[in-house]
């Protein structure tokens, strides 16, 4: 069964998240992005947990109960064979991510993909696509590393004895009948994949508390973890970065910043920082997961991606200043904030001194 925690998605960070990987990346369209609900809606009846969703998902946010790209990381980095197959270890190679299949390249040196089930398999209009795409940046990144891991997709077609079926639904079907055989699914479970309809996810107590801290996925500390036992290249190369989804470079306008402060604030990973002034915003390339959820709520646009991303930060990851502000103590409230020009009030006190020249009929400042 897939679960979604509600306080690591990044869509309960902001209303103005514009993030629906999950929903493009569902081959049944069991998860829905509704228009004005913040988090997604699942119907469990038609979701074939096949955990794309789950890999494509930058916080790690949808998870599935008897798949862990975790657990399966370290499980598979001690076997020989380099063979990954939806009948053999994985639900479908796609629940694998970008970061999860460099780092696994990197240890093992040699990656097989079966893409032998994928022509009889129901759902591989959308998850053969992620597969390609994730091999295909997969690779470019290992070539720009220098790295001598090799990634192909071949058509093994591995056959498990125990479960030779084609049809995909019936194989995951006899995963989860044997899962309730062995009480690992609860009945509250069982009843909500039997119900047709979209189910709803709103923030607890809990969830709300998890939104303020900056918790790093799993999938970035496995990464940087291989690839510290990575060879380091002859050189540190410069590639593009529209080509590498999990990771990014940020450039600021400095004329356009307002230092409102949302975007180091609204970071789940601490990627964006300031100090304890707020005279500042730092950017660690280390700890982004490419969310856009800094962009999303930049309202003047200030904040954007570089078009080119350093191999380096790599191997040798380096925190870099964006902008520093001038700190300055509010005439009207006394309280010290942060901005890029030479105002004598705070944001709050500009507003209401704004808001009460408007009810006044006073245009002119004074």
């Amino acid at each position: 069964m897939i679960n979604l925690n509600a306080g690591l998605c990044v869509r309960s960070l902001s209303i103005d998240s514009e993030c629906d990987r999950c929903e493009v990346v569902c081959p049944t369209n069991a998860i829905v992005v509704q228009k004005g609900k913040a988090l997604p809606a699942i119907n469990f009846s038609e979701c074939v947990t096949c955990g794309a969703c789950g890999a494509v998902c930058p916080s790690e946010a949808l998870t599935l109960d008897e798949f862990s790209p975790t657990d399966f990381f370290f499980d598979f980095v001690q076997e020989k064979d380099p063979l990954l197959s939806c009948r053999k270890n994985v639900p479908c190679i796609a629940a694998l991510s970008v970061e999860h299949i460099i780092s696994l390249a990197v240890l093992k040196k040699e990656l097989v993909f079966d893409m032998g089930h994928c022509s009889e398999c129901e759902i591989a209009s959308t998850c053969k696509a992620q597969i390609e795409a994730n091999f295909e940046e997969a690779t470019y990144i290992l070539e720009a590393m220098e790295s001598d891991a090799l990634i192909s997709m071949e058509d093994v077609k591995y056959e498990n004895a125990e479960q030779n079926t084609a049809d995909r639904r019936e194989f995951l079907n006899s995963l989860n009948l044997k899962n309730v055989a062995k009480a690992r699914k609860s009945f509250e479970d069982e009843v909500q994949k039997a119900t047709d309809e979209l189910v709803e996810h709103n923030l607890q107590k809990t969830d709300i508390a998890l939104l303020k801290k900056k918790i790093i996925p799993e999938k970035r500390k496995i990464f940087f973890t291989a690839i510290k036992r990575a060879p380091k290249p002859s050189q540190f190369h410069i590639i593009d970065a529209t080509e590498v989804s999990f990771t990014s470079q940020k450039l600021m306008d400095e004329e356009a910043c307002t230092a409102c402060q949302m975007c180091y604030r609204v970071c789940p990973t601490g990627a964006l920082s300031s100090d304890v002034k707020n005279s500042k915003i730092d950017f660690d390339p280390f700890l982004c997961i490419k969310c856009h959820i800094c962009h999303d709520v930049c309202a003047p646009d200030a904040i954007t991606l570089s078009s080119s991303y350093k191999v380096k930060e790599f191997f040798e990851p380096e925190v870099v200043n964006l902008i520093g502000f001038n700190v300055k103590r509010c005439n009207e409230c006394n309280v010290i904030f942060s901005t890029t020009g030479d105002e004598k009030l705070c944001y709050r006190c500009k507003c209401e001194d704004e808001e009460a020249r408007e009810l006044w009929g006073i245009t002119e400042k004074y």
